[in-house]
């Protein structure tokens, strides 16, 4: 699904499958969501990002009725769904620990829910097929969950979670027990088998990486709140606030006051050092305080001075980071401030021209940084 073909966010016409009206949830004095309002459509896979203790769990217990709303209404498919217990909602909740039981075997496990429906034989054997091969896991139908690795666990706990084809699927934290390189493969697996099943995904996530590879949408949490909800590429390119911006990706936020110049604004931010410009549509007066946030993949780094740039700024190599496919090098402003830079390594580590305590100049163009609000 290319982001261009599926925005029902930006259709007027189209039906929210979950509206979180006026939704406030609090544990004695403590308020673990804050008046939130947002619509998550059909088809979605929506991602809620945040730092422990940010409310997001909070947000999914609710969804999935372990919890209900202090105040406020969450409405799916236009219906309240305070009054429905846990077991009638067509909403279902894969758990971090996948839950599986460890004594029945992989088939098994995936057609409980459907035994307990007192669905007939037949119905459930081709679920669970069906099931079966969606995931991957024909294979090991008749092993128990110990015999099998923790990716494949992983994949029963899916199966059995979508068996019975909730309108909704809750995914608390889905990867957290997976090494690095499995979870990577996961995550496509994942995108792969909700866009086969077409079921809702409601991910919760404090990995900003694997929120941005899985979702259509990104819901950023602090403190209670979503402070942005948007397409990864938008969350990333153009964050709504210092707080988002620091907290998906690498960025350097420069600190500063705007004067608007042109179809952008100066900025200055150090005493000294030149001052930096920057193109937008936000409208900042003059003298007010602003803070740059620049990308470091934006940000060129040269020996020589850059011919034609209004951004440049002279430092010197301070630390890099070599990561195989990119270096990010941290380079020291004659104020101290650090600002990163990043390169692909086209060439083999022998030949790249910079090191340690170089002498380099920065620069980047009026598009590149974006400018928030201090």
């Amino acid at each position: 699904m290319g982001q261009t073909e599926f925005e029902p966010w930006n259709d007027p016409q189209a039906k929210p499958l979950i509206q979180f009206r006026g939704v406030t949830k609090r544990f004695g004095d403590f308020t673990a969501i804050d008046n939130q309002s947002f619509d998550i459509f059909e088809q979605e896979f929506f991602a809620l990002l945040g730092p422990s203790g940010c409310g997001k769990t909070t947000m999914m217990r609710m969804l999935a009725g372990f919890e209900t709303p202090t105040e406020g209404t969450i409405l799916l498919g236009g219906q309240d769904i305070a009054p429905i217990p846990p077991n009638r909602r067509a909403v279902n909740m894969m758990f971090q620990s996948y839950a599986l039981f460890p004594h029945l075997t992989v088939w098994e496990n995936i057609a409980f829910g459907l035994k307990r429906d007192r669905l007939d034989k037949e119905s459930i054997k081709a679920r669970v097929a069906e099931m079966l091969k969606l995931t991957r896991l024909e294979q090991f139908a008749s092993r128990k969950p110990h015999q099998i690795s923790g990716g494949q666990r992983q994949r029963v706990a899916l199966a059995r979670s979508l068996a019975k084809a909730p309108k909704l699927l809750l995914l608390d934290e889905p990867l957290g027990a997976l090494d690095a390189k499995l979870r990577q493969d996961t995550q496509f697996e994942l995108m792969d088998i909700q866009e086969k099943t077409g079921t809702t995904f409601v991910i919760v996530t404090h990995d900003q990486e694997e929120a941005m590879t899985v979702a259509s949408r990104v819901a950023v949490m602090d403190h209670g709140r979503i402070v942005q909800a948007d397409t990864p590429a938008r969350i990333y390119e153009q964050p709504n606030s210092v707080y988002v911006a620091d907290f998906i990706g690498e960025v350097t936020i420069i600190d500063g006051t705007a004067t608007p110049e042109g179809d952008g604004y100066e900025i200055t931010h150090a005493e000294g050092l030149p001052p930096l410009f920057v193109k937008t549509d936000k409208s900042f007066a003059r003298g007010q305080a602003c803070h740059l946030a620049i990308r470091p993949e934006k940000v060129a780094i040269s020996a020589e001075k850059p011919d034609g740039r209004r951004n440049m700024l002279r430092g010197r190599i301070l630390d890099i980071a070599y990561l195989g496919n990119i270096s990010t090098y941290l380079v020291e402003l004659p104020n101290g401030k650090i600002v990163k830079a990043q390169t692909a390594n086209t060439r083999r580590l022998a030949n790249r021209p910079f090191t340690w305590e170089d002498e380099v100049w920065l620069s980047w163009s009026d598009t590149a940084a974006v400018l928030l609000e201090g």
